[in-house]
This record gives C-alpha cells, structure tokens and sequence, in this order.
C-alpha cells in the first residue's frame, strides 16, 4: 500500500475567519469522502503578512459565532460533494 499522496489532497473548499485567522474547509482525498477540516489558524505578524500556519486548538467564543453564521453554508457545499445515495 503507497504512503500519503499530496497529489490527491484537495481543498474543495475554504473559509478564513479574517478576525481569528481560523480556517475551515472541505477536503477530499482521491476519492475518499469529502469532510471537513477545523484548522489550522493563521496569525497575523505585525506588519500585516501571514504567520506560519498554527493548530487551530481551542475555539473563542468569535470562532464559534463565525462557525454558526457560516455553517449553512458549509453544509450546503458538503452537500454538493456528498453522494446522498451512500
């Protein structure tokens, strides 16, 4: 059996909290189920550029409200890549 391909690593979708830096997406794998992806977060240094990607850990209560205002339609687009048949 191969190892990890990231070839067949796809982002299907994403949404970034510009507030918190959190990042929630849909994934697939080859041609694996689509699921969803709490993290990574991504801070902002000083001068306004990107950090490097951090664990998403904990969620603040900020995250949370984006979570709820976006999860319609984060499940709406899961439903698109999702065959409802299985």
């Amino acid at each position: 059996m191969a190892g990890y391909d990231p070839e067949k690593d796809k982002v299907l979708k994403k949404w970034q909290n510009e507030e918190t830096g959190l990042i929630v997406s849909i994934n697939q794998y080859g041609e694996g189920e689509p699921k969803v992806q709490i993290g990574p977060r991504i801070l902002k240094k000083k001068d306004g550029t990107d950090r490097a990607p951090a664990k998403a850990g904990r969620l603040s209560m900020e995250d949370l409200m984006w979570l709820y205002d976006i999860i319609d339609e984060l499940k709406d687009e899961l439903t698109e890549h999702v065959n409802p048949l299985d």
